[in-house]
């Protein structure tokens, strides 16, 4: 409530001033409808930042011509679709829709008002576009190419660990698209052949299932971890982190804000550049460009994180062959 008597007062501002000359959409308050799973003050800050900043380039800024109506699930997925009806109930001009999750959701609450994602695996597979180039519908955005993606985080590993072997895989079934989901698991498969180590899928459908699924893991002997994937463990990554930790398995994950977290190494996509560029695609839909028209892009930056802290704890000595092609090393 505090927050929406502050958004009111500063449209008050608003028009009994007049903008700069330097600042977009001068004759209209831009409404951004922003609908996350996570607890808004535990989310990763530089995400949203991110988008934030991309915005602030583009000339808006929130309390001048830009009011960003925030939606929160607290963790729990199922509250998406209420939480959407009411950003489409306050007309706001577009969606932002971090991953499919959130777009499926959104997409259940509106076909007419313009919905960006930041974090789709495989938008086409999941049903949220027709296709990369040509959209359509009210969807559009950039996908990270995570089925692409599963076979460069297993490569990690024996380069960390050499002959590691077995691999535990925890998939979370559910969180996307079955053909995805069918994707990503066969992907796995052939990366882990190829690599010759031998897969260990573990599944997890909820949080209450962390501690079963870490017992199969040590239980079927697992010397190392990739996690996949899922809105879910992204929400959960600290009790992942600390269960990888106490169970004394090196992880690999598939983005940087899970060794933020104390995992011991990462490689995946830049979110941060993903949720910056999504900012493009909302200031030309408020422009007036249509979702339909406007193609997914994709992931272009990616890197390699690793953790020196949590090897030490986990016994390890990283090569430096390794070390030397990371983006980051925490110390």
């Amino acid at each position: 409530m505090d927050r929406r008597r502050f958004l009111l007062t500063s449209l008050a501002g608003v028009l009994a001033a007049p903008l700069g000359a330097a600042t977009q959409q001068a004759d209209k308050i831009a409404r951004i409808g922003y609908l996350t799973t996570a607890d808004l003050p535990t989310a990763p800050y530089h995400l949203r930042e991110a988008f934030l900043k991309g915005l602030r380039d583009l000339g808006y800024v929130e309390g001048r011509n830009l009011v960003i109506e925030y939606r929160s699930a607290d963790g729990k997925v199922e509250r998406l679709r209420a939480l959407a009806a009411e950003l489409v109930s306050l007309k706001v001009d577009v969606i932002l829709a971090p991953a499919s999750v959130h777009v499926l959701a959104a997409k259940q609450a509106t076909r007419t008002i313009p919905i960006v994602f930041v974090n789709s695996g495989d938008p086409v597979a999941s049903g949220l576009v027709t296709s990369l180039a040509r959209p359509g519908g009210n969807v559009t955005g950039l996908s990270t190419l995570a089925v692409d993606l599963i076979g460069k985080c297993l490569e990690q590993l024996p380069q960390a660990i050499p002959g590691v072997s077995p691999v535990a895989v925890l998939w979370n079934p559910g969180d996307g698209a079955e053909r995805t989901e069918k994707d990503m698991l066969k992907r796995a498969e052939v990366a882990g052949r190829a690599l010759g180590m031998r897969l260990q899928f573990v599944e997890v459908r909820g949080p209450a299932d962390f501690d079963r699924a870490f017992s199969e893991m040590t239980g079927g002997r697992a010397g190392a971890l990739t996690v996949l994937q899922s809105t879910m463990f992204f929400l959960e990554r600290r009790r992942l982190v600390d269960l990888a930790a106490k169970n004394r398995l090196p992880a690999v994950y598939t983005s940087r804000e899970f060794v933020d977290a104390g995992g011991l190494m990462s490689y995946g996509p830049d979110f941060a550049d993903l949720f910056r560029r999504a900012a493009s695609y909302v200031d030309k839909i408020l422009k007036g460009a249509k979702p339909a028209d406007l193609p997914v892009e994709q992931a272009t930056k990616f890197e390699l994180v690793i953790n020196l802290k949590t090897a030490k704890a986990l016994g390890l000595t990283i090569p430096q062959s390794l070390l030397l092609r990371a983006d980051q090393v925490i110390e």
